[in-house]
């Protein structure tokens, strides 16, 4: 290796970085939402989004519509991630 050829020893080099949109971000917390929500349907069968705006109102199913959707954009979101892992 000649002078003017520097070793190149930084991380993104090395690992792709992958930054999150707001997107990424609002599925990823409804994600977690929807699996502390249904956590708690195992454990001790209390559903927090029917207590909170009862059981089968439009609210609710707005929130369970919301919770769906963010998995079908984790699903994509996990492709985004393994398309960069592959790299």
């Amino acid at each position: 290796m000649d002078d003017t050829e520097m070793p190149v020893n930084d991380l993104e080099s090395v690992v792709p970085v992958m930054t999150l949109n707001l997107l990424d971000w609002l599925a990823l917390v409804a994600l977690i939402a929807a699996g502390l929500n249904w956590g708690l349907v195992g454990l001790i069968n209390l559903d927090l989004v029917g207590a909170a705006l009862g059981n089968g109102t439009a609210a609710s199913r707005a929130v369970y519509l919301v919770f769906g959707l963010a998995a079908v954009y984790g699903i994509a979101f996990a492709w985004r991630l393994a398309g960069l892992a592959r790299r």
